[in-house]
């Protein structure tokens, strides 16, 4: 099969095509015949080095496909309700930037209705991200406002439509007017531009100095400090990734007294079987809203497979609106 590798760590052209031999799935995984993978963050920081796929993981990136299921484990299939010409879109450890790929079968989803492939790819990511850390771990109710840092970003787009479709008030941050100006067209009920506004002090203004009740924060390092300081009482913040650095400090006096909660995750180290109910409540939660086209997938750009260097390029420098999508 044809696929892109990381020849060795370095700048987006060390991505380049190989040939591999084609995996075959063991029990409980099906092979699937990839028609679009999408591109995240994780995959640059795994091109430069330090984000090393976990034990067993193909060393190829790509955490998300979607195509057609070519073989598989039967049984698995049968009880999931998939089976053999299936489209199907799939979460992975690793792997994707390939024309084909194996992956348990719990981390496969349906394409929703009247999405293609480029959208189907676009989604697993993303979704599985913000279902499990704004709604299990951050816990967001209907009448809670979430805040969003980098409301603009594959995850934030996904978090702004979902957060809204179950009821919430939606805040979010980027760095730029015109990415503010998408954020709201996506239903975010406000946008702070981080660039020339405090965010801190917008997020109290605009609660009445109540402060925000969930946070996912994509940056940590310094923000944690004034994100614990915006948070209303009993408010949730949830770290997700460390662009901002891996220290952080904030006054332990108010975590207490306001009753917050710090916490965070990384999805792709998780159990077969933590992926595998997460999707299920996808399925049954949010992939109706997908096809009721309530929810979307934002595509900001698509590239052939093998201009894979040029897409990271495109994710490293910030000029994006959603999600990048390879198509094979």
């Amino acid at each position: 099969m044809q696929a892109i590798e990381i020849s060795r760590f370095g700048p987006p052209e060390v991505l380049q095509p190989c040939e591999r031999p084609t995996p075959q799935p063991q029990a409980g995984e099906v092979l699937i015949r990839v028609r679009a993978s999408g591109v995240n963050r994780p995959d640059v920081v795994q091109r430069k080095g330090a984000y090393p796929p976990p034990p067993g993981a193909s060393d190829l990136p790509g955490l998300e496909v979607a195509g057609v299921i070519e073989s598989g484990d039967a049984a698995a299939m049968a009880a999931a309700g998939l089976a053999v010409g299936d489209r199907v879109c799939a979460l992975l450890q690793g792997g994707g930037y390939a024309q084909y790929c194996t992956v348990p079968v719990g981390q496969c989803l349906p394409v929703p209705q009247g999405l293609s492939d480029e959208e189907a790819a676009a989604l697993p990511e993303t979704f599985f991200t913000v279902w499990s850390n704004v709604f299990q771990r951050g816990r967001l109710q209907a009448g809670e406002t979430l805040l969003i840092q980098g409301g603009s970003s594959g995850i934030g787009v996904t978090a702004i439509q979902l957060a809204k479709a179950f009821g919430s008030t939606v805040i979010v941050t980027a760095g730029s007017d015109e990415k503010c100006a998408e954020c709201l067209a996506l239903g975010a009920d406000h946008a702070i531009n981080y660039k020339s506004q405090d965010f801190e002090q917008e997020a109290l203004r605009l609660t009445g100095g109540k402060g925000v009740d969930v946070i996912l924060d994509m940056v940590a390092g310094s923000y944690v400090e004034r994100e614990v300081r915006c948070l209303a009482e009993d408010g949730r913040l949830v770290v997700i990734a460390v662009q901002g650095g891996l220290e952080s400090g904030f006054n332990a006096g108010l975590l207490m007294r306001r009753r917050l909660t710090v916490t965070g995750s990384t999805l792709r180290p998780r159990s077969e079987a933590f992926k595998a109910a997460i999707g299920q409540e996808l399925r049954d939660k949010v992939w109706p809203l997908l096809e009721q086209r309530r929810v979307r997938p934002i595509i900001h750009s698509r590239f052939a497979a093998q201009d894979a260097a040029q897409a990271h390029a495109l994710m490293e420098s910030g000029q994006l609106i959603g999600k990048i999508v390879l198509t094979w």
